[in-house]
């Protein structure tokens, strides 16, 4: 069984490997900015999948109708948070060639 088949498949893996480490650190370093409502909420997350900013404009702020605050915000969260997740998957996607790679980003 040739064993530089094996050497070659070892060193592949390994490459693929630190591409990934170094893709990691990229997109954990990316932001994600959503603004909704024509502006009235913005909301930054990073690569970590983490909200690292929300900004709210103060004419939004609306006592009697907290609910639509509270929908905005939500809405901005889920979709920056949606946008990282993308954006890594299909970075590591094109590193792993599409492979199924568990636990691996």
């Amino acid at each position: 069984m040739g064993g530089g088949n094996m050497n070659n498949l070892i060193k592949q893996a390994q490459k693929m490997q630190k591409q990934m480490e170094d893709m990691q650190k990229e997109l954990e370093e990316k932001e994600f900015e959503v603004t909704v409502g024509g502006g009235a909420v913005t909301v930054v997350a990073n690569g970590r999948k983490q909200i690292v900013d929300i900004k709210i404009k103060p004419e939004v702020v609306d006592a009697d109708d907290v609910e639509m605050l509270q929908d905005l915000i939500l809405s901005a969260c889920n979709e920056a948070l949606r946008q990282a997740e993308e954006s890594t998957a299909n970075a590591m996607g094109k590193i792993t060639g599409g492979m199924n790679l568990p636990g691996m980003f």
